[in-house]
């Protein structure tokens, strides 16, 4: 899933970036859960890093750590916990972003409707 959003304020940017991070990091850490198990299969993490000039974050995708698959009493369940937290705070950051855009166009609307 993308987003494609026109650019705005800084207030909107940052929040659509934090928006895409993310999706980024619910998608990779639902990928390395599903191929938990997956021959030959190599956990990935997200990297994020600050946008300098309108706020914001970029998320890129890197390999992380080999896990061992097949064998379930091993060591490929070892980042299991931590991928199922990061789903957690991935929806949080993506309703906390989310606000900020609502709560943007909320004081957009009312400035409109004050200078009508």
């Amino acid at each position: 899933m993308s987003l494609t959003i026109p650019s705005g304020t800084s207030a909107s940017s940052a929040a659509l970036s934090g928006l895409r991070a993310a999706q980024r990091n619910l998608d990779t850490t639902a990928h390395n859960v599903a191929n938990l198990q997956t021959p030959g299969f190599n956990r990935q993490t997200v990297v994020q890093t600050e946008r300098s000039q309108l706020g914001g974050v970029d998320a890129a995708v890197r390999p992380g750590d080999a896990s061992p698959s097949g064998n379930p009493g091993g060591d490929g369940f070892a980042h299991l916990p931590d991928d199922l937290v990061g789903q957690t705070m991935s929806l949080y950051s993506f309703a906390a972003n989310l606000k900020t855009v609502e709560a943007e166009d909320q004081m957009l609307g009312s400035l409109l409707d004050t200078r009508a």
